[in-house]
């Protein structure tokens, strides 16, 4: 039998003493670890100190933002998984001290056992030696003699979850079960995850394998939380109505459970108007909301997101064209190369900006900066694309673009004005990268858009778009937020209206190349492109964050109706109808709604518009 190679994920959070006792209980384990990451949550303590400096030499993995103990296991899960290659993950909170002997009876306790372990829990103790009633693993209901038998023979017990205080994880289990859900952030996020695992997996206790947790006082699930049991109802909300985690006789059997330690909580509370409260809100939002994806919420936390994006997107990559659905197509309508979705390893990547005569030359420069000096993460080179002549103050800026950046920049000159499908598929054409971002002259993107998005196309997508925030010319006087589709509402979306931000998106050239490109449509050749990549099996996310500032200024609400419009509008439809994207009943209904948007009056057209956008999820900052 090989030897396992063991990393240890250690979350950090403001506990820097803590800290240094767990690490050096791990330095000092009888069976060593092969590599120990620290995982940061931004700490504002020493802690991230106390990590670089500790002579175990740790790798340190520091996050920009504060994910909570699910965005920390996920990210160190996935750094341990798909960075180290480890073949196991021993999974602990920075209150974790443990025994010197508790890896090596974990590791005993799995070769000594008849079969496959998917994951593996130690007896957690608190500073008095007495049981920790805070990690408790759950026995597994219904275990069979045998079953129990071959535990025992292992000195173990099988069970059904477990926390996440010391959880040793085989590492096939995490690349074939995912990452533990991020949007959870704190409480019960080890609850979903074991379980997920073990639906199907087993799981051991293994009393002979201690670990201490030092948490401050000795409490149970049920002591008072406070304004945080909002976290405990709605994730547990998610876990019996959102993850596949539990059958159904065992959401009726943890269900009730669970109520029964609410009932609890509130009545030994001495704030029960608290608990009331958040609990309420928890209960409303784990019934209409769902967890966004891993990918979306650990965006832009540092690169540790690519980690999370090789595991979340990429291990299913090899089967992915043969799951996805063919598009059908007319005779005339482009035909697809199959969509390849998977890591790369070459992370540069291009802004493609178009540009012609009727843009303001000082809306160009803003935008221009804003792609390139502002960015956290900077492009590797910046295509510009001048759609046929332009004035002289526009003329003026793209002469001095070399000197407002040290970016690379490629102009493309077309000698007349083609229209914006054209132009953009000169400028992909001169990209030298597989990765694209989008810009317009007018628009002004976050420094962390880059940041945020280039590592998810990076990691596996092949199209991300984001929110977008509309402003009149005030940049910092924003307005509505046009919040995007995300996860499977994407493609359901895109059988109404665009489900993406044309000016937000990065995608992958390969991508949009393999539907097709560009192709002309008065207005509507980006909802047609995107359309054409979803019905050929495009990886498609969408970020809930603002990441673009939208300029709409005056006649926006005019641009987007009258006669012009109505006919890309109607030819939109019957492509996409002919193609198989639209059955005949969407056709019917897009014709009536979005073709009578664009005839009504620009006043009725503004108001309906914003309207729909709040419906949709938009709304405005206070």
């Amino acid at each position: 039998m090989s030897t396992p190679s063991v990393v240890a994920v250690v979350v950090s959070y403001n506990r820097a003493a803590l800290l240094g006792a767990a690490l050096d209980a791990l330095a000092a384990q009888s069976r060593p670890l092969e590599r120990t990451v620290v995982v940061d949550n931004a700490s504002t303590d020493d802690a991230l100190e106390v990590a670089r400096a500790h002579p175990s030499a740790p790798d340190v993995v520091a996050l920009k933002r504060n994910t909570g103990g699910a965005g920390g296991f996920a990210v160190g899960l996935a750094t341990a998984v798909a960075d180290l290659d480890a073949d196991l993950v021993w999974l602990m909170d920075d209150d974790t001290v443990p025994t010197e002997t508790a890896l090596e009876a974990l590791l005993g306790a799995r070769d000594a056992y008849p079969g496959d372990v998917t994951a593996m829990a130690s007896r957690v103790v608190w500073t008095d030696g007495s049981d920790h009633p805070m990690n408790t693993p759950r026995s597994r209901p219904g275990a069979s003699p045998a079953e129990l038998s071959r535990a025992r023979a292992a000195g173990a017990m099988p069970v059904r979850s477990m926390s996440f205080v010391s959880m040793l994880v085989d590492a096939r289990a995490v690349r074939e079960h995912g990452l533990p859900v991020s949007d959870f952030f704190i409480w019960n996020d080890d609850f979903e995850y074991s379980t997920r695992l073990l639906r199907r997996g087993t799981g051991l206790y293994v009393p002979g394998s201690v670990v201490e947790h030092r948490t401050a006082r000795l409490v149970g699930t049920d002591h008072d939380p406070g304004p945080r049991f909002y976290y405990e109802v709605r994730n547990k909300v998610w876990t019996f109505t959102r993850s596949s985690a539990l059958a159904p006789s065992e959401r009726l059997l943890y269900g009730g459970s669970t109520l029964r330690r609410w009932a609890r909580t509130v009545a030994r509370s001495s704030d029960r108007g608290t608990l009331l409260k958040s609990g309420g809100r928890g209960l409303w939002h784990g019934l209409v909301r769902r967890p966004r994806a891993d990918t979306e919420v650990l965006a832009g936390v540092g690169p540790a997101a690519l980690s999370v994006a090789r595991v979340e997107l990429g291990q299913d990559a090899d089967h992915a064209v043969a799951e996805r659905p063919a598009a059908r197509r007319s005779a005339a309508a482009p035909a697809a190369a199959p969509v390849v979705s998977g890591p790369l390893d070459d992370h540069r990547f291009s802004v493609l900006l178009p540009v012609y005569a009727g843009d303001d030359a000082a809306h160009l420069e803003r935008g221009f900066l804003s792609v390139t000096r502002d960015q956290t993460l900077r492009p590797d080179e910046v295509v510009v694309v001048r759609d046929g002549p332009v004035g002289d103050e526009i003329a003026a800026v793209l002469g001095r673009l070399h000197e407002l950046t040290a970016v690379p920049v490629t102009l493309v000159p077309l000698e007349r004005n083609v229209g914006l499908a054209r132009a953009l598929e000169a400028g992909l054409e001169a990209c030298k990268h597989e990765i694209v971002a989008r810009a317009d002259a007018d628009d002004i993107s976050r420094p962390e858009r880059f940041a945020v998005q280039v590592p998810l196309v990076a990691g596996g997508c092949d199209i991300v778009g984001s929110a977008i925030q509309e402003f009149d010319d005030d940049e910092h006087a924003p307005g509505m937020v046009r919040v995007p589709p995300t996860g499977d509402a994407i493609a359901t979306t895109a059988r109404f209206r665009d489900p993406f931000n044309h000016p937000s998106v990065v995608y992958r050239r390969s991508a949009v190349a393999a539907a097709g490109g560009y192709e002309h449509l008065d207005l509507m050749e980006d909802y047609l492109l995107f359309a054409r990549m979803i019905a050929g099996g495009a990886d498609a996310h969408n970020v809930v964050d603002p990441l673009v500032l939208y300029r709409v200024g005056a006649g926006a609400y005019a641009r987007r109706g009258g006669r012009r419009l109505l006919a890309s509008e109607l030819a939109l439809q019957r492509t996409l109808h002919s193609e198989g994207f639209l059955t005949g009943p969407q056709m019917v209904r897009n014709v009536v709604v979005r073709a009578g948007y664009r005839v009504v009056p620009e006043s009725v057209r503004k108001a309906g518009y914003r309207a729909y956008t709040r419906l949709r999820g938009g709304y405005e900052p206070d």
